[in-house]
């Protein structure tokens, strides 16, 4: 059986011109085509990635309690380039709103401006096989959200030298970051 590849998704918005310029700046993505009903973005090879459908006036704002997409997420192939584009983008005043280092992965959560939520994220392991293996290990099982962070202390510690393979793991979150609010709090409000 063919196993498809993940082509784009589709956001409805009341906002289309906010959300594509905010996308193609988390992004770092181009419009491709645009109408004002319709348009198209991609930040790779892919003709889009990402299209917004404005409908007709009177789109209701989505309740973070509605059921529905939780969030889309993006990599990054290196801690380096997730804590570039994290500082690029603090830069231009967009913030995460909850950092998490679930120990498969280190993620910065954004939300767009409908409120949907846009993960930044590096893989913590080499493999896939790896990641899966700790996610059926006894950590993964005990707590499968993970633990805040502060990005400014992951920041200053990358660049102070502490190596990757400390800053993915949850103890260190856990010691250098201590007291975060609940992750999965900000993930369902």
């Amino acid at each position: 059986m063919a196993t498809p590849k993940f082509a784009h998704i589709v956001l409805q918005t009341g906002q289309l011109p906010a959300m594509r310029d905010w996308y193609c700046t988390v992004l770092g993505a181009h419009t491709v085509f645009e109408n004002g009903l319709l348009c198209f973005i991609t930040f790779d090879e892919e003709h889009h990635r990402i299209a917004l459908l404005q409908p007709p006036p009177g789109c209701e704002p989505r309740s973070p309690r509605a059921a529905g997409l939780n969030h889309s997420a993006y990599t990054f192939a290196s801690i380096g380039e997730l804590l570039e584009r994290y500082s690029q983008l603090k830069s231009q005043g967009i913030e995460p709103r909850q950092p998490i280092q679930h120990g498969v992965t280190t993620s910065l959560y954004y939300r767009d401006p409908d409120g949907n939520f846009v993960e930044m994220q590096v893989d913590n392991f080499a493999t896939p096989d790896e990641a899966t293996g700790y996610m059926r290990g006894p950590e993964y099982a005990a707590d499968a959200v993970g633990v805040g962070f502060d990005p400014e202390v992951m920041l200053r510690a990358h660049q102070a030298g502490v190596p990757f393979d400390l800053l993915k793991t949850r103890t260190w979150a856990l010691e250098a970051c201590p007291n975060m609010p609940d992750p999965l709090i900000a993930l369902t409000s």
